[in-house]
C-alpha cells in the first residue's frame, strides 16, 4: 500500500510538472510567433513529446485510481461473487494488454529506435527516450492493476 502511495504521489508531481513545462512552451511558442515575428523552432517538438508522456503517465495513474471511463452496464447489475468475478477478469484483461502491447511492444520500439540510434528533427534527442514512456507506463498500469487484483481477492465476498 505504500509502494503505491509513493507512486501515486510521484506521477500526480511528475503529471503536474509536465503540464507546466508544456504551458509555458507553448506560452513561449506564441509569444516568439506574434511578439518576436521569430516563432522558436523547438517548441512544437517538445509539446508534442511532452504531450505523449502526459497522455501515458497520466493514463496510468488514473488506471491506478480505477478512474477510467467504463461502460458498466454488466458491473451495474452483478453482485457479490459475479461481481467480483468480472472485476478480476477486467484487470487480468488489462494487465495482459499492459505486458503484450505496452511492455513487449513497447519495448519493441524503443529496442529498435536505440538500434537505429534515431533522433528528433529539432531537438536531437534520442528517440528511444521518447518512446521509453510507453513500456514505462506498461509497468506501472501492470503494477497497478496486480494491485486492484490483490485488493478483490483480500476482500472475498
Amino acid at each position: 500500500m505504500k509502494l503505491k502511495q509513493g507512486l501515486d504521489q510521484f506521477l500526480r508531481v511528475s503529471i503536474a510538472l509536465l503540464m507546466g513545462v508544456m504551458v509555458l512552451n507553448v506560452t513561449w511558442q506564441v509569444f516568439s510567433r506574434y511578439v518576436l515575428g521569430d516563432p522558436s523552432s523547438f517548441t512544437d517538438e517538445l509539446a508534442r513529446y511532452s504531450m505523449i508522456w502526459l497522455g501515458l503517465l497520466g493514463a496510468a495513474y488514473v488506471s491506478g485510481k480505477n478512474g477510467h471511463l467504463a461502460i458498466d452496464v454488466f458491473t451495474a447489475k452483478l453482485q457479490g461473487k459475479k461481481l467480483r468475478n468480472l472485476q478480476l477478469f477486467i484487470h487480468g484483461m488489462v494487465i495482459f494488454f499492459g505486458l503484450a502491447v505496452l511492455i513487449w511492444g513497447g519495448g519493441n520500439l524503443v529496442f529498435i529506435s536505440q538500434l537505429l540510434q534515431q533522433k528528433s528533427a529539432t531537438l536531437q534527442v534520442p528517440l528511444s527516450w521518447i518512446y521509453g514512456v510507453v513500456p514505462v507506463s506498461g509497468l506501472l498500469v501492470v503494477f497497478y492493476h496486480g494491485f486492484h487484483i490483490s485488493e478483490l481477492l483480500k476482500n472475498k465476498v
